[in-house]
């Protein structure tokens, strides 16, 4: 299917646009009511919580009930489930929100939400059959056994999950970044023909868009882990149900760079905490957004350019899907070097943020040095250790 035949197709399909609508009326109706709940029932979240904060005052921190409600009722209403995987992906909705609630209000270790959340998956993933068939690839794709699909299925449904959760921590971003991917997902699996789930991914759309009408900065309320773990889920389980499951040699790459910009920052961080020999779940200041707002910018310029950049990889992965460098397995010359071009100005620009972002950090060091009036900053904001300042101030 072409692209703008999948446009034509999600237009011409009820589900997609009445869901999305609906998923975006009813979050944004239902924001305030939990807000006033989350401050009777005093779930802030708190600026020095569990872990190092951009916000400085207490914010209500429950929002993913809404959000839960905003997929849940109009999946029911307009997505023909039948009694498949997407009858089992729903059915977990509930189930992981509950966990979010639960961390939310009382606090869960990330080892324990991981496990729970990988539980909560076991619904679809061996009570429905949802799981990976095949590793597609553009140069290499293979068969994958249930025995290894099952548990793989389980753990990338969990990890994106907590990619997301790791993501929400300034305003906008995962609710930004989740309506993205979940956009993207709603093309690429209409494209493949998987109906039901192009109008749930739309749906997810549609409640992250109502979400950010409260959410955006300075944020109202916050989703929390009831709101981030319940995206992560849902939008997992979806590529793997929409794009994973077909044979098309771009049925892996896609959901990888849809999901590029939580999956690098939650490796850059895990990285640089194994790196200087801290637990890697423990929490700092390192995250992409951190160190953006580390060189002056703003929280909404902040967002804005993680989301571009977000919004770019999902255009890419498009690009792959519907001009193909190996259509039905045969080289197209010219399809090849679009996408080798178009891939060459993504590299460039993810490059172009990756330096924006302080990992080359002379100059980060030279700005802090400026704000504070000495030769060089002193440690404790939260970034590198004692050891990676001294040796750059050695430089």
């Amino acid at each position: 299917m072409s692209f703008a035949d999948t446009l034509d197709a999600l237009a011409d399909e009820g589900a997609v646009a009445w869901g999305l609508l609906a998923a975006a009326a009813l979050v944004m109706l239902l924001t305030p009511l939990v807000a006033r709940i989350a401050i009777r029932a005093g779930a802030f979240d708190l600026p020095d919580r569990d872990r190092p904060r951009v916000h400085t005052r207490p914010i209500p921190r429950i929002g993913g009930l809404a959000i839960a409600a905003g997929i849940l009722v109009p999946t029911l209403v307009f997505v023909d489930l039948g009694d498949g995987p997407l009858l089992g992906i729903v059915l977990g909705i509930p189930i992981v929100a509950a966990i979010g609630l639960y961390d939310d209000l009382r606090g869960l270790s990330a080892k324990t939400k991981l496990l729970l959340v990988m539980a909560a998956a076991l619904i679809p993933v061996v009570g429905f059959d949802m799981h990976l068939e095949r590793i597609g690839l553009p140069f290499v794709s293979f068969d994958v056994s249930a025995e290894v699909a099952i548990p793989l299925t389980l753990l990338w449904v969990a990890l994106v999950a907590n990619l997301v959760n790791l993501i929400d921590g300034m305003d906008a971003l995962a609710a930004g970044i989740v309506g993205i991917s979940s956009a993207a997902l709603a093309v690429l699996a209409m494209s493949f023909g998987r109906v039901s789930a192009a109008a749930i991914a739309a749906i997810v759309c549609g409640a992250t868009v109502g979400f950010l009408w409260h959410n955006y900065h300075p944020a109202k309320i916050f989703m929390g882990d009831s709101g981030a773990l319940t995206l992560g889920y849902v939008l997992g389980s979806l590529a793997v149900e929409g794009v994973l499951k077909t044979p098309a040699t771009i049925a892996l790459a896609a959901p990888l760079l849809i999901m590029a910009v939580p999956i690098l920052d939650t490796s850059f961080v895990v990285a640089k905490r194994l790196k200087y020999k801290r637990k890697p779940w423990d929490a700092d200041q390192n995250h992409f957004y951190h160190r953006f707002m580390r060189i002056g910018f703003s929280q909404r310029r902040t967002a804005a350019y993680l989301h571009l950049w977000a919004g770019v990889l999902a255009a890419y992965a498009m690009l792959v899907r519907f001009v193909p460098p190996r259509p039905l397995g045969i080289w197209n010359t010219e399809n090849a070097i679009v996408v080798g071009a178009a891939g060459v100005l993504v590299l460039i620009g993810s490059v172009w943020m990756v330096y924006q972002l302080e990992i080359l950090k002379a100059r980060h060091f030279q700005v802090l040095a400026r704000r504070r009036g000495g030769p060089h900053p002193p440690p404790g904001d939260g970034e590198e250790p004692v050891e990676e300042y001294a040796a750059a101030t050695r430089d």
